[in-house]
């Protein structure tokens, strides 16, 4: 049992563990303290506590200073007072020095409302600034797909250093100058497109004002709809039926398959598709090419190759094991080649008049879609990609009235998707779905019990050994990049005995994803998100990828056989290149 100690917050005495900050004391007690750099991963195990921002003092009995809550442990017999006047007008001074040096265009900013700045701002009543002075000003870098950097509007909480370097190891962000020059941005303020970034958008997701923002394309797609020469389509990635209906009010986790595909017709996509079409088809591939491994003497571990931002990881940190990736492209760049080909062919339509949007909780697709290895006949299978955050910004600014909208269904064909397909969207989704057609397709018999519930759970690295009628396959699951490195360092050492292994970037997943609303300080978002992934999946008639009837159809008209097939070796697969560690 922890040893506790006995502290005494606003006259209201509560036990806590000795290890606890006073922030965490007052949060045990019910006492509100305002924070803007702290940042508490739970499930993540990680906490930025830098205290930086100056904005969490409180007065404790008997020290002539003021404490900073969030860093400063408790002691027994500790009496603190967080309503006094010298504290709140602390409190204050810290929140209008931050503002003194803060670019004021907050009625245009891309956070504005969803600013921590602003709400402590209006929370601690700031009126006015009563400092003025030299305001640093430095260049907008827009030099990547994915991430926008402007550090005019950097707050130096360190939160995206946290989210970069400790949580995702990829290093990329850190303070640079000293005093008034100080700011947080990669190596020699190098521009992001010229860094080792993955473009996971988990430093986008933690930033508290908008200095790390994603690539806004939003005015693309009401350019796409409002063009008569061209025929736009939309796909929605599995992550984001769980979480649009947040950005609305509805509860976290609110199941909105229905009403998402009403919302895209409301706004004129001329045909609306679900990207678990593609993650059927990406398990057909993935799950052959798995058995061609295993059998042929393939190398292994095979990963999946599902999250960009990962792929990006392996080939800037890893690259010597850049062949060990399964070759299959991701689900929503599998989903746009199929439509520019098959489904155009199908339709009629020009693929040069076709536009394919895809609706991502990621950031990092932004910049998959731009790799030039994964276009089919020197077009973009995929043209346009927002966030779940953009599109709910469009369906705000079209005044659609998202939870009142009654459910409908995507179009046909590519619009029939399993369970297996749904799951996609969490942590060890992706394997579960190929372990449910692998089964059948190793030992020619039906599997019963689809759910594979080893291979679930939210811990950063998992493992688990599937039983295929006699033969073992061995399982490794990881989530987040920090993990991901660790299973990496195994496999580059030897140690790992593993035949496949899914990684996923984002913590949870793509459900977790850098596109997502803003949820990070609390870890039942993300788990109510799973479980209503796994309850859809639940519901479904069809709930292997291999049984889809459409998927069958387009693969007997059109693709051939899965993997081995000329044509879905082509349209689907693709290879990796080992980059330059920056």
């Amino acid at each position: 049992m922890k040893e506790s100690v006995s502290v005494t917050i606003n006259d209201k005495k509560v036990k806590v563990p000795r290890e606890y900050t006073i922030l965490n004391a007052a949060i045990e007690a019910g006492v509100k303290i305002p924070t803007l750099c702290h940042l508490d991963l739970h499930d993540l195990k990680m906490v930025n506590r830098t205290a930086s921002c100056r904005v969490c003092m409180v007065e404790v009995a008997d020290s002539p200073r003021l404490a900073p809550a969030c860093a400063t442990p408790v002691k027994d017999g500790m009496i603190i007072r967080t309503d006094t006047y010298r504290a709140i007008k602390a409190r204050r001074t810290s929140v209008e020095l931050l503002l003194s040096n803060h670019p004021t265009d907050c009625l245009i900013c891309q956070r504005n409302l969803k600013c921590e700045l602003q709400s402590l701002a209006k929370e601690l009543n700031v009126r006015e600034i009563h400092y003025s002075g030299k305001r640093n000003k430095y260049h907008l870098d827009t030099s990547s797909q994915a991430v926008i950097k402007n550090q005019d509007k950097c707050i130096l909480c360190r939160r995206c250093e946290t989210a970069c370097n400790e949580i995702q190891t990829c290093g990329i962000l850190s303070a640079l100058n000293r005093g008034f020059d100080t700011v947080v941005g990669p190596a020699f303020n190098l521009p992001m497109v010229e860094t080792s970034c993955t473009y996971c958008g988990q430093c986008v997701a933690v930033c508290p004002t908008a200095a790390l923002t994603e690539v806004n394309h939003t005015r693309k797609v009401w350019k796409a709809l409002h063009d008569p020469d061209k025929y736009v389509v939309v796909q929605t990635a599995p992550a984001i039926r769980v979480a649009l209906g947040e950005l609305f009010g509805m509860e976290a986790g609110s199941l909105v398959t229905g009403k998402l595909a009403a919302s895209l017709r409301r706004l004129g996509f001329d045909q609306v598709y679900d990207t678990d079409f593609g993650a059927d088809v990406t398990i057909m591939e993935e799950a052959k090419e798995l058995i061609d491994r295993l059998e042929n003497g393939g190398r292994l571990p095979m990963l999946t190759s599902c999250c960009p931002a990962w792929v990006s990881f392996i080939e800037h940190q890893f690259p010597d094991m850049v062949d060990i990736p399964s070759s299959c492209k991701s689900p929503h760049i599998m989903f746009g080649t199929i439509a520019k080909t098959y489904l155009a062919e199908k339709m009629g339509i020009d693929p040069k008049k076709m536009v394919v949007v895809s609706i991502m909780p990621c950031v990092a697709k932004k910049a998959e879609a731009a790799r030039t290895e994964l276009s089919i006949d020197d077009h973009d299978n995929v043209d346009i990609v927002i966030t779940t955050r953009e599109l709910g910004d469009m369906l705000k600014e079209a005044g659609i009235d998202f939870d009142k909208l009654a459910d409908e269904d995507y179009d046909h064909p590519l619009g029939e998707s399993t369970g297996a397909s749904v799951i996609f969207g969490t942590t060890g989704g992706v394997i579960e779905a190929a372990m449910r057609t692998a089964y059948e397709w190793i030992t020619g018999e039906e599997l019963e019990q689809v759910e594979f519930h080893q291979l679930r759970g939210m811990d950063g690295l998992r493992e688990a050994t599937v039983d295929l009628k006699g033969r073992e396959i061995k399982i490794g699951i990881a989530h987040g990049l920090g993990n991901a490195r660790q299973l990496l360092e195994d496999i580059r050492n030897g140690k790992s005995e593993y035949h496949a292994i899914e990684i996923m970037a984002c913590p949870g997943g793509c459900i977790g994803g850098g596109g997502q609303p803003y949820h990070y300080g609390n870890d039942e978002v993300v788990k109510a998100r799973q479980r209503s992934l796994y309850k859809e999946d639940q519901g479904k008639k069809i709930r292997k990828s291999h049984e889809n009837p459409e998927v069958i159809k387009m693969y007997e008209e059109y693709l051939g056989e899965p993997f081995y097939g000329e044509l879905a070796h082509k349209l689907l697969h693709t290879k990796y290149t080992p980059k330059e560690r920056i």
